[in-house]
């Protein structure tokens, strides 16, 4: 079995401890370190490559948003979910405007969090619902629905399945194609749709109809 190499972040010793203990359960998952503030965090990020980062954001020194953002410059590889108690829009925008690949409260459920960190991976856009719910007006305010280039047949069978929040491997087998063929699709249409992410493909995908009612979520 592959594991998931994680790397923890949090000022409080306790709830590092806390997370490492709910974790030890998933055979899927190794903890390899923890850092207890930003500046911390990016260092541990180069030294220990870990494949998952889960992220504080209200922290001493550097926070968690300059330290996404360094730690996306430095190790664009590495997948960071801020895991925060904090659900306020503006804190919302800088973390995923930083580079994160998911935001969850600390409220969230061991298998819940288990499963945030193994997809991730794939491609998978781990939220808390209120998260999911802001982004998504973001998204309607901001993008219109018209003058955007036209997909291929591929390309929109890719959408649908990404807008029912499958991520790339699930449309890989459930297309019958390669992963990787699935992100050069994924590229393709974000590009044509004049969107920065999935979460904005799939939102228009909703708005414009390409997603039947009876498929969406």
């Amino acid at each position: 079995m592959t594991q998931t190499r994680l790397l923890i972040v949090d000022d409080y010793v306790v709830v590092r401890k806390g997370i490492e203990t709910v974790l030890g359960a998933e055979p899927s998952i190794c903890v390899v370190g923890e850092a207890e503030d930003g500046e911390e965090a990016i260092w541990k990020a180069k030294s220990l490559k870990p494949d998952v980062i889960l992220m504080d954001l209200v922290m001493p020194g550097v926070d968690g948003v300059a330290a996404i953002a360094e730690i996306k410059r430095c190790t664009p590889d590495v997948k960071i979910i801020v895991l925060t108690s904090f659900e306020d829009d503006v804190k919302i925008d800088a973390a995923m405007a930083a580079g994160a690949d998911g935001y969850l409260l600390k409220d969230v459920g061991r298998h819940a969090l288990a499963q945030a960190i193994r997809t991730v991976r794939q491609g998978d856009l781990p939220l808390a619902p209120h998260v999911a719910r802001h982004l998504v007006r973001t998204a309607v305010k901001s993008k219109k629905a018209t003058g955007h280039s036209p997909l291929t047949k591929r390309e929109e069978e890719v959408l649908r399945l990404v807008a029912r929040g499958l991520g790339n491997r699930a449309v890989a087998e459930a297309l019958n194609i390669g992963e990787g063929t699935v992100k050069v699709h994924m590229a393709n249409i974000l590009h044509k749709l004049n969107v920065s992410s999935r979460t904005e493909a799939a939102v228009l995908a909703l708005q414009t109809g390409l997603v039947p009612p009876k498929e969406k979520g």
